[in-house]
């Protein structure tokens, strides 16, 4: 695609990067296909084709409106794009750098602002999420249906081993997975802990800055990816082998640690090392499948045998990671049962479907519409805010698919 770039944004890093991008863009239009948006919308400028030329015309001096920004931020961010593009366009560094540039010329109104800055440092900060929580969990009897559906009951963690073992991997606790789903974590150090492998978390360490990230908050984003790497790099270099995400909309953000900070003089390298040492818990466990599969063959009936899965974008799309979470159940003796688009968005998309609820609520009845069209008895994914979005749609039961290989290998 033809560009030619502003003055203001010539010869700068971020209009280096987005030219480069637009570049590579041939207006073939496969990416319409397969977005979750121009899907439920029908309107080009909210698919990829269109949101990039809006960007482009921003680059190239044209003054933002509030409709550009309401294009932009339709946009989900799931990158399923990304996967369908032949010609390899970097769409969401792109909108990053769209998205940035309008908020800084359109701004938001009051109500906008306040809602943004609540959601960030709400669910930002597991001490403030973790009271809120509490508090709804406490009144959940007494609420309205759709609000109730929204708060979880409160859940235990069971046991997480302590630990014993020369092998250790770091895991980042997160800001709402401890409160909404404690045990997901903890299902995971005793998945691990039976391989050998002893799990612990770095306490110094938060939120991995995705909230942030995606509310164009540039400044807290990089906060809060600097904050975890200097309290990740002393167990690295003590001898930790990975750090293991097990959600993966945080995993797709620590990876990119590296690319978000590379300008910058002093956390650059240390970035760079963070993301190349991030492992999602499905690369970990695909890793040691051998060593995994002996355990893993079910000896007594399982709690629920048929499952469906639903792979987040940010692992299938953001990470390019498929096929592993299915291997793993149904080496466990878990049978995956078929399931349409599986390609789309649930519609949950980190604060999205609280800022979109009406699209994100279209894209949640069509995904378990063919979740559940074949019967499941469970629904499994990985990542926390699929997991809480779609159970929030439906009585079956929505689980991390962790948890389930946890409770094969416990089996009798």
């Amino acid at each position: 695609m033809q560009t030619t770039l502003a003055d203001a944004f010539r010869k700068t890093p971020e209009g280096e990067v987005a030219e480069r991008i637009l570049r590579s863009c041939v207006h073939c239009g496969f990416c319409l296909a397969t977005c979750p948006t121009y899907q439920v919308l029908g309107n080009e400028l909210d698919s990829p084709r269109g949101r990039i030329y809006l960007i482009k015309q921003v680059l190239e001096g044209a003054a933002p409106t509030a409709k550009t920004q309401l294009h932009l931020d339709r946009c989900l961010t799931c990158r399923n794009c990304e996967t369908t593009c032949p010609s390899g366009v970097e769409y969401g560094k792109l909108l990053d750098i769209g998205r940035h540039l309008v908020e800084e010329t359109v701004g938001r109104n009051p109500l906008e602002s306040a809602t943004r800055a609540v959601l960030k440092t709400g669910l930002g900060t597991p001490r403030l999420f973790n009271a809120a929580l509490k508090l709804g969990q406490g009144v959940r009897g007494l609420l309205p249906g759709p609000l109730k559906a929204r708060i979880p009951p409160a859940e235990a963690a069971g046991d997480w081993p302590a630990p014993r073992h020369p092998r250790r991997m770091l895991v980042l606790a997160g800001c709402v997975q401890p409160g909404l789903k404690p045990n997901i974590n903890a299902a995971t150090a005793r998945v691990l802990d039976r391989l050998g492998i002893s799990l612990i978390a770095a306490p110094e360490a938060g939120c991995c800055g995705a909230l942030a990230h995606h509310l164009n908050d540039t400044d807290a984003a990089l906060a809060s990816a600097r904050r975890n790497i200097d309290a990740w790099l002393p167990h690295l270099d003590a001898g930790v082998e990975a750090i293991v995400m097990t959600a993966s909309g945080c995993g797709v953000m620590v990876k990119d640690y590296g690319w978000l900070l590379r300008n910058d003089a002093r956390y650059a390298e240390k970035a760079a090392r963070i993301s190349a040492a991030t492992r999602d818990i499905s690369e970990i466990l695909v890793a040691e499948r051998d060593a995994l599969k002996p355990l893993a063959a079910p000896r007594s009936p399982l709690p629920a045998k048929r499952i469906a899965y639903h792979p987040p974008c940010t692992l299938q799309h953001g990470q390019k990671l498929g096929g592993g979470v299915e291997a793993l159940l149904a080496d466990a003796g878990f049978e995956l049962v078929p399931v349409a688009e599986r390609h789309l968005c649930c519609g949950s998309a980190g604060t999205y479907s609280i800022l979109q609820p009406e699209i994100a609520g279209q894209l949640k009845t069509r995904k378990l519409a063919h979740l559940e069209a074949a019967g499941p008895e469970l629904i499994a994914t990985a990542n926390i805010g699929c997991l809480t979005h779609l159970q929030s749609g439906t009585q079956t039961p929505v689980k991390h698919w962790v948890e389930l290989l946890d409770q094969a290998l416990a089996a009798p």
